[in-house]
């Protein structure tokens, strides 16, 4: 495994900095970025996310050809960063399995941040987008979300910037790569 064939999965909650973090550690590491989501089928669709929740909560076509597209364009890629709230456990090729957490109240401060609201209402969005989301991963592929004990590397966000959570992964790609190599001596 070179560091072009690396293939990185990254998975978190809503808010715990998937995307923000895949992004920044494929451009820092020259690798694709892969963040097929919910959002990016909706605006295919011209629906918003809500809808798409919506239409999810009752068909598993939604979360089925969210997560197959998504594996699909990391495996046809040379190397990538996959980052997806299933991508650790979807991917399973992936050379390190990376799982972003942190607490619910940071978690809604993000994503308030990011796309505004109320800190109560967001709050109470996200707990029932968790429910929601561990109950059909569960039923649809039997996934349990809150089960990520099998990663590689557990990262908690709460107290760390992007650059920093970002420079955690890559050091640990890079002593992924000197085992390997040490390994093949």
């Amino acid at each position: 495994m070179g560091r072009k064939t690396l293939k990185i999965a990254v998975s978190g909650k809503s808010g715990c900095g998937n995307t923000t973090i895949s992004r920044l550690v494929s451009e820092k590491l020259e690798l694709s970025f892969i963040n097929f989501t919910f959002r990016s089928l909706a605006a295919e669709k011209g629906l918003n996310l809500k809808e798409v929740l919506e239409k999810a909560a009752v068909d598993d076509w939604w979360d089925r050809e969210v997560d197959s597209r998504q594996v699909a364009m990391a495996q046809k890629a040379e190397g990538c960063v996959l980052g997806s709230r299933l991508a650790v456990w979807m991917l399973k090729e992936a050379s390190l399995k990376v799982y972003l957490k942190a607490s619910p109240e940071t978690r809604a401060e993000r994503i308030v941040r990011r796309e505004g609201g109320s800190l109560e209402e967001i709050t109470a969005f996200t707990r029932e987008r968790d429910r929601q989301d561990r109950e059909r991963y569960l039923r649809i592929y039997q996934i349990d979300n809150d089960d990520y004990s099998f990663v590689d590397l557990i990262v908690d966000t709460d107290n760390m910037g992007i650059e920093e959570i970002a420079g955690v992964i890559i050091d640990a790609v890079y002593q992924r790569l000197i085992n390997e190599k040490r390994n093949q001596v």
